[in-house]
């Protein structure tokens, strides 16, 4: 089964994946930073994900520590092929034309994705 986080799960998943593991009040006040995020709802939040799957939950000490159990790539692959496919109809072209066009790629990141393409030239 393919699990597929909600975007709030994914921004919960993106504190667990920097910290490695939280407890409800670490990804609390990382959300707190940046969006009006109240503690039950960042708690129940957890719950759900945790009987999901996309958490798991370690209850041998007082404060429960969560853990990823999807990873960032895992995610990052359900995401776009979500995008591709009801965005942009299958068309891997016109999501990179969209995403280049859209978004300034630094030299690195340009010189990587032709790195990336000359592993294609050639190949039908």
């Amino acid at each position: 089964m393919e699990l597929k986080p909600t975007e709030s799960e994914l921004e919960i998943l993106q504190v667990i994946w920097k910290k490695g593991q939280c407890t409800v009040r670490d990804v609390h006040e990382e959300l707190a930073k940046s969006k009006d995020a109240g503690y039950t709802t960042t708690l129940k939040l957890m719950q759900i994900m945790a009987d999901k799957g996309l958490v798991k939950r370690d209850t041998n000490a007082k404060t429960h520590l969560y853990t990823a159990v999807i990873s960032r790539e895992q995610a990052q692959n359900t995401a776009l092929d979500k995008i591709l496919d009801t965005v942009f109809k299958g068309s891997t072209a016109d999501l990179v034309i969209q995403a280049l066009g859209q978004h300034r790629a630094s030299s690195d990141e340009i010189d990587a994705i032709k790195k990336y393409l000359q592993q294609f030239e050639g190949k039908d």
